[in-house]
């Protein structure tokens, strides 16, 4: 498993008029395959009553788990170009739809294409683009006499995603980055005079990094 890829984070919509036939483009950052199908027929239903819905995604860390589609469009015109793109931006766990509003004007086949990749390129050139890096589950665990201290020691080593629970014991749930898993342990141990118990949760997230 790769300790890192490159997608967007969120949803980002663009629009732009060619030859007077109004193209929207919305990318979003998904996680699977099913993610990816549901965010198409999602925005295919926000633009039911467009002239054509193209799409393409790339639902796994290989680009090997991928769909396209011209969505009536002649074969090729559309859907492998906005893959095009996507692929030479070095982007996964995304998907991108270009919605068009036909305005009259026949493009041709090259126009097709230039339309289509070139509003999925406008897209990803204002689309929030971020690194995402595995992270590993953990929970740290102290008495509540500690709890302010190891908050501070929390904050200062960039725990991520971080939810604290009240109990018996204190339980900070948080996620650190794969490869400093180790040392993050062994400052916890110092920082809070071994008064503290770490423990690995078993599960792993790709996180974007700040």
């Amino acid at each position: 498993m790769t300790d890192s890829y490159l997608s967007v984070d969120g949803v980002c919509s663009s629009e732009k008029t060619i030859e007077k036939s109004r193209f929207i483009a919305t990318s979003a950052h998904v996680e699977s395959d099913a993610e990816a199908k549901e965010f198409v027929a999602k925005i295919s239903k926000r633009y039911s009553d467009a002239t054509h819905n193209c799409f393409a995604y790339i639902a796994d860390r290989g680009a090997q788990l991928l769909r396209f589609s011209d969505a009536g469009e002649p074969s090729g015109t559309a859907g492998i170009p906005i893959l095009e793109v996507i692929k030479n931006r070095g982007l996964v766990y995304i998907a991108v739809v270009v919605t068009r509003y036909f305005g009259g004007i026949k493009l041709g086949a090259g126009g097709l294409v230039r339309a289509y990749s070139g509003s999925c390129a406008e897209n990803l050139s204002v689309a929030k683009v971020r690194m995402y890096s595995l992270f590993n589950g953990v929970t740290l665990t102290t008495d509540y006499p500690l709890a302010t201290a190891a908050a501070k020691f929390l904050e200062k080593a960039g725990a991520r995603d971080l939810r604290t629970e009240y109990g018996e014991k204190v339980n900070f749930n948080l996620y650190v980055r794969a490869g400093e898993s180790e040392a993050f342990v062994r400052d916890a141990v110092r920082t809070l005079n071994g008064a503290a118990t770490v423990l690995r949760t078993g599960e792993s997230r790709y996180l974007p990094e700040d």
